[in-house]
């Protein structure tokens, strides 16, 4: 979701940051979507094509999954 959100606030395609990291369209679009698991190294060139700080890509990410375990914690409280 931070991927997707930086491209499309600078106003960027998938095409022209595909290009920039590196990579297929397709793949950059299956990262953005969640669908492919992305290895560090491919993260990074993706970070870099959108200046983007890998950092602030992997704080976003880690405030989702906290975000979805509380959720899902919560869920499982109300059900006993």
């Amino acid at each position: 979701m931070a991927l997707r959100s930086a491209r499309v606030a600078q106003g960027r395609t998938l095409s022209q940051v595909a290009l920039r990291a590196g990579i297929s369209l397709g793949y950059l679009s299956e990262v953005e979507r969640g669908v492919k698991e992305v290895s560090s190294e491919m993260l990074a060139s993706i970070c870099d094509a959108l200046g983007v700080p890998l950092s602030h890509v992997l704080t976003v990410a880690a405030r989702g999954a906290l975000s979805s375990e509380a959720a899902s914690n919560n869920s499982l409280l109300m059900a006993a």
